[in-house]
């Protein structure tokens, strides 16, 4: 009998080690963010002009080749389709997908892009920084650094018609080559919420580099207004889109300012991409829904920490679900088109043309179209 004592002695004392070794390791092991409270405006899913639908259900696919990835999609100046995939390619293809072959490779991450008026393709390299890309597939690095430290994610990217170029640095404190990739930056980046996304802007005639604006949680998709006096610019992490006077100089966004207000506010989910599209349109995507857990702990930076010594597969991201929407310069939604299935996972923008609207995604196989009716 003492000794079945002491084997239940024996096995609690072991539980006893395990949880608090596990209690310790969940509350002292080391991570890469260092949370900022702040408090999550209140989710009110999707209802109004973000009710739920299945609009963008039954996407259409061009192949990629065996690429993935599709992030960014615009037209040339030679009226082909060019696409931007993972690995650091540009694909280039007829608009209907055939004659596809590979325009460009940066051995980065191509996740902006846009063509100037010499033809090139200026574009935003998360490993690399600005980048240029003449007609015929050669690179030229135009800005990796500021005042001495590195761009760390350059992420979409503008050019005005003065040839100005405004491009986002997403994040000052995690690179996607340092952290797996340009999804886990940004994972890392938005649960940290120390708001270190810029705007910046070079200008090709001096080679200088300029902050517009600061303090973005994520800076991300980045347009010009039709005028182009302002820049409309995506902040993933606080679920907004700004407009930002083109001219303002290391705007702090969180400070009240007549050069700056939220156009969108307390969006339904994570906004990535801004594509202007017809007729007025500007169109954005969301890669991922609100996550009603991530909300919960905005004010609770140990939990944050917390979360991630989990396994990844217990980090807080939200499910796949399609989702993109127009809306004009005065702030009003012009469409709204979901999939609650996510069978196209993380919808980041649309390129419109008079035949069709081509669906951006961060990580599928296809490049997703539906006819524009």
């Amino acid at each position: 009998m003492p000794t079945n004592v002491n084997r239940r002695r024996a096995r609690w004392r072991v539980a006893l080690v395990a949880a608090a070794a596990l209690l310790a390791y969940l509350c002292l092991w080391p991570v890469p963010v260092q949370p900022v409270a702040w408090r999550a405006p209140e989710d009110l899913g999707h209802w109004g002009p973000h009710a739920t639908n299945q609009a963008l259900a039954g996407l259409r696919h061009i192949d990629l080749g065996g690429e993935s990835g599709p992030e960014h999609v615009a037209f040339g100046p030679d009226g082909r389709l060019y696409v931007a995939v993972a690995g650091g390619k540009v694909l280039r293809m007829a608009a209907d997908g055939s004659r596809r072959e590979v325009f460009a490779d940066t051995g980065g991450r191509v996740l902006g892009f846009d063509f100037d008026d010499a033809g090139q393709l200026v574009a935003a390299d998360a490993w690399r920084g600005l980048l240029s890309i003449s007609p015929e597939g050669h690179a030229t690095v135009l800005a990796d650094a500021f005042q001495g430290q590195p761009i760390r994610y350059a992420d979409a990217v503008v050019v005005a018609d003065d040839g100005r170029i405004y491009f986002s640095d997403a994040s000052a404190r995690f690179a996607p080559a340092d952290w797996g990739g340009t999804f886990e930056a940004s994972v890392l980046d938005i649960l940290e919420q120390s708001a270190t996304g810029r705007v910046f802007e070079y200008d090709p005639a001096t080679r200088a580099l300029r902050v517009v604006a600061r303090g973005l949680s994520f800076a991300n998709g980045v347009a010009l207004t039709a005028d182009q006096r302002a820049l409309l610019v995506v902040e993933t992490g606080q679920y907004r889109v700004w407009r930002i006077d083109r001219e303002a100089r290391a705007l702090d966004v969180r400070e009240p300012s007549p050069l700056a207000f939220a156009l969108f506010d307390n969006l339904p989910g994570y906004p990535d991409n801004l594509m202007r599209g017809l007729d007025g349109r500007i169109w954005l995507g969301f890669t991922k829904p609100r996550s009603g857990l991530v909300d919960a702990m905005a004010p609770y930076p140990f939990l944050r920490r917390m979360t991630l010594r989990l396994p990844r597969f217990l980090w807080p991201v939200p499910p796949a679900y399609g989702h993109v929407m127009a809306f004009d310069e005065q702030g009003q939604v012009l469409a709204d088109l979901q999939d609650p299935a996510g069978a196209y996972p993380e919808t980041t923008a649309v390129t419109e043309t008079r035949d069709r609207l081509y669906v951006q995604s961060l990580h599928a196989g296809t490049l997703g179209w539906l006819p524009n009716d």
